[in-house]
């Protein structure tokens, strides 16, 4: 079908030109080189007009060196980053690949759940719905600020919340929309699978805790294009910021071996025996794993029966001998007690085979006949803390069982007898989690690497010890400060194989010692038959050993129970010195058949329970005597405190 043509538009007369191959071909042998190239019509009516002034000029020479440096950087940072990350690549490269894309197991739990969402939809539309008007409530919020209306939030940070401290957060509009926004999707997610029914509740606490872990690494604190903050500190520094977080980046993937390793603080400004762990003391006895520290006294007197403390093996015992002013060493010294501390091995592959048996025969056992070998006494009192507590349960109804007296009185730290209601670690002590561990035990070569367990525990408090770090360090490029505290959180200790899948199958996963369905030694365990009396500790906002699970425990014991409930967590709860001033506990001497009744009738103190604590062991620890040196006790010293066992690291780039 033919079409019309439109008219051609006048052109002016031109000189006749010789005909040019088109563009996209070669010119032809007989083209004339020497002529320019015809200028052609431009589509562009500004054609005429005269080119765009050069970005450069536009700046002043300050504003072109700032960009200058700030490029530069910022290509600095990128290398840095891409180098740490591929000598990364290459170091796992020669590891064995990993054992399950999906090692926490979360993928059958979450698809129960998202099973159950399905068959409610009705609750899915109301919380589709309910979404919704809450971001229609978020823009209307934000159009009214716009129009210069002073507004309320639509939804704040939970308190303690300490992501979005930033004034910007609240005082720029479009960091405010962004963080409400996040909060609204994120609260949303966890609250709809916090809701759902009909599902295991261990399944769904599972989910719970994952999404949240999920709804936490998308914050938009944690990305650098959405953190004021750490926008304001790249503009700042001219983009030095972003090295140095960069540099801070590969240092930690060089310290953990390729595995990213987030510094938690100046390791470099600790060591041991010379700015923590400096109580003076002597190494007494050592066997295979501990080595036995009895503390010099700092009073004329000294009560008769020693206290022996048994720290967990899964840290250093000088968490409660950081420095003098909150070494809980030194205090119950400068009380008039003797002191003995068991000092862990820091198990390798030739003690791979060392059972939960041998660590209540060669530990417990051993180290109480030689506290009493050296004092000359035929009893001792004993403290357990953590993990150590329950070994000392343990050894204690052991005891009971065969009649045996040596231990006068005990006193738990955070330590958990029965573990129906142990808190998230829980989470990862089903059977396919334990299979995965000990398939990553055979390849280490028959022990937990040390930064295992650290990287569960970090994860119980993920935007404190992960995400609070990883902005400070890498986003905002600052260096760690020095903590005692978190110096001695890094400095953790290997596991051997058959002690830990012991404690975590029989413990976590049965719940045996409690249900009295653990034999150890050849003796059913029965914690009603422990008589002597006991002494408990909890932390309100304890996440490894929540105070409900440890009030739990208290009630197995068949003699007299004191239990108390200080404030803070797992470390802080228990380290607390008078001095410090700092905290609370709570105290209810009377005997109450549930947590929610003993609180009822708890009366608050103010600061440290250590003296509370102090005064109930002095009236069980004898009449006073002779202070004791560790010098010139029945058992010759090996060494100075704090001895040889606690030098020994995990990873062989921090001993350098």
């Amino acid at each position: 079908m033919a079409t019309a043509k439109a008219a051609p538009k006048p052109k002016k007369k031109a000189a006749p030109k010789k005909a040019r191959a088109p563009s996209n071909t070669a010119p032809s042998p007989e083209t004339d080189r020497s002529q320019p190239p015809p200028k052609t019509e431009s589509p562009n009516p500004s054609a005429g007009a005269s080119p765009p002034p050069a970005f450069d000029t536009l700046l002043s020479p300050e504003q072109v060196k700032l960009v200058e440096t700030l490029s530069a950087n910022l290509a600095r940072a990128a290398v840095t980053a891409q180098g740490a990350i591929a000598e990364a690549a290459l170091r796992q490269a020669d590891r064995p690949s990993s054992l399950t894309p999906d090692p926490f197991h979360v993928a059958p739990a979450l698809n129960e759940v998202m099973t159950r969402l399905a068959a409610q939809p009705d609750r899915l539309v109301r919380a589709q719905a309910d979404l919704f008007s809450r971001y229609m409530d978020l823009w209307q919020s934000a159009a009214r600020r716009a129009a210069g209306e002073k507004v309320e939030p639509v939804v704040s940070p939970a308190p303690g919340d300490k992501r979005f401290n930033d004034p910007d957060w609240v005082a720029n509009p479009m960091f405010d929309m962004m963080k409400q926004s996040y909060l609204l999707s994120s609260n949303w997610l966890n609250s709809l699978v916090a809701e759902v029914d009909g599902v295991d509740p261990a399944t769904k606490r599972r989910v719970e805790f994952f999404t949240k872990m999920l709804t936490d690494a998308f914050s938009p604190s944690n990305f650098l294009m959405s953190n004021p903050a750490a926008l304001r500190e790249a503009v700042q520094t001219q983009g030095e910021s972003i090295v140095r977080g960069m540099e801070n980046f590969a240092a930690d993937l060089e310290r953990g071996g390729g595995q990213l390793a987030i510094s938690q603080t100046d390791l470099a400004k600790f060591k041991v025996g010379e700015n923590v762990a400096t109580a003076p003391g002597k190494v007494v006895y050592q066997n295979d794993i501990l080595q036995l520290l009895q503390f010099a006294p700092s009073t004329e007197t000294v009560c008769e029966i020693p206290l022996l403390i048994f720290p967990p093996w899964i840290n250093k015992f000088y968490i409660l001998d950081l420095r003098p002013e909150n070494s809980m060493i030194r205090w119950l010294t400068s009380q008039g007690f003797t002191v003995f501390v068991a000092s862990w091995v820091n198990p390798n592959e030739a003690l791979a085979a060392k059972t939960f048996e041998d660590y209540m025969i060669e530990g417990v056992y051993d180290a109480t006949q030689q506290v009493m070998t050296q004092c000359g006494v035929d009893r001792v009192n004993t403290v357990g803390y953590c993990i150590g507590g329950t070994l000392l349960s343990v050894a204690l109804a052991h005891m009971a069982a065969r009649g045996d007296q040596r231990i006068n009185s005990a006193t738990f730290f955070a330590a958990q007898q029965d573990f129906a209601e142990a808190g998230d670690l829980l989470l990862f002590t089903n059977e396919e989690w334990l299979n995965e561990i000990e398939q990553r035990m055979d390849q280490a070569g028959g022990f937990l690497p040390s930064q295992s367990m650290a990287d569960t525990f970090n994860a119980l408090r993920g935007n404190d010890l992960i995400w609070s770090f990883f902005v400070s360090n890498y986003l905002m490029g600052k260096e760690p400060r020095p903590f005692d505290l978190l110096f001695w959180n890094a400095d953790q200790t290997r596991m051997p194989k058959a002690l830990h899948l012991f404690y975590l199958r029989n413990f976590y996963k049965d719940n045996a010692l409690a249900k009295g369905a653990l034999t150890i030694g050849g003796e059913r365990l029965d914690l009603s038959k422990v008589k002597i009396p006991v002494f408990v500790q909890s932390s309100k906002e304890d996440h490894i050993a929540p105070y409900r699970s440890v009030f739990r425990g208290a009630k197995l014991f068949g003699g007299p129970v004191t239990f108390m409930m200080a404030g803070s967590g797992h470390i802080a709860g228990v380290i607390n010195p008078p001095g410090a001033n700092k905290y609370q506990h709570w105290i209810n001497e009377r005997t109450c058949e549930s947590v929610e009744a003993w609180q009822a009738g708890a009366k608050e103190f103010p600061g440290s329970w250590w003296p509370y604590w102090g005064e109930w062991l002095k009236a069980r620890s004898g009449g006073q005597l002779p202070a004791r040196d560790p010098a010139k006790g029945k058992l010759k010293p090996l060494e100075d405190a704090p001895g040889s066992f606690v030098l020994v690291k995990s990873n062989p780039i921090d001993a350098g």
